[in-house]
C-alpha cells in the first residue's frame, strides 16, 4: 500500500482536514465504492490489513483512486463489517456498491476504542438536529501508521437520516 498517496506526507494517508466534515450535512449521490467484508470479534477487526492491501492494489492498478480518499465501515455485527472504499471508477475482479443519501457527519479524535462513546454522541448530536438515524457509517481517516505520524487519530461518523 505504500506510495498510494505520494504527495502526501507519509506516502500513504494524506493529512486529514476535519473542518469540511465536523457537524456537516453531506449527500452521496450513486457515490461509487468497492465494498469488501472484514471479521472481527467484538468488533476488533482481524484482517483488515490484509483486506486493504488486495482492495487498494486492485483500485491502484484500475488507475481508480480518488483525490480524496472517503473509506467507510458498516459496523453492522460483532463479528464483521462491511468496508466501502471511494473510487473513481469501476475496478475489475471487485464488488462494486453505490450509497445514495443525506447524511450527518460529526468528526471525533482519539482512540479506537471510543468508538462505543462517540456513536452515543452522534445519536445525541442527530436527535438534536430533530433527525432520525436510519444507519451509520465510520469514516477512518488515515491508517494507524499516519495516525500517529500526524499526532491525531480523526474518525468521522456519517449517520444516514
Amino acid at each position: 500500500m505504500d506510495k498510494l498517496y505520494e504527495d502526501s506526507e507519509t506516502g500513504c494517508c494524506p493529512r486529514f482536514d476535519p473542518e469540511p466534515w465536523d457537524e456537516k450535512e453531506v449527500t452521496f449521490q450513486d457515490k461509487l465504492f468497492v465494498k469488501d467484508y472484514v471479521r472481527s470479534v467484538f468488533h476488533i477487526p482481524l484482517n483488515f490489513g490484509k483486506v486493504m492491501v488486495r482492495n487498494m492494489e486492485q483500485i491502484q492498478k484500475a488507475g481508480a483512486l480518488v483525490p480524496t480518499p472517503v473509506m467507510l465501515s458498516d459496523e453492522k455485527s460483532l463479528w464483521g463489517s462491511d468496508l466501502y472504499i471511494a473510487v473513481a471508477k469501476d475496478v475489475p475482479g471487485a464488488t462494486m456498491a453505490r450509497i445514495s443519501g443525506t447524511f450527518l457527519t460529526k468528526v471525533f479524535e482519539g482512540p479506537y476504542k471510543d468508538a462505543g462513546k462517540w456513536a452515543q454522541q452522534m445519536k445525541t448530536y442527530v436527535k438534536s438536529k430533530a433527525k432520525e438515524i436510519r444507519k451509520m457509517y465510520f469514516f477512518y481517516t488515515t491508517c494507524p501508521k499516519c495516525a500517529e505520524f500526524y499526532g491525531k487519530n480523526y474518525t468521522v461518523i456519517l449517520a444516514k437520516v
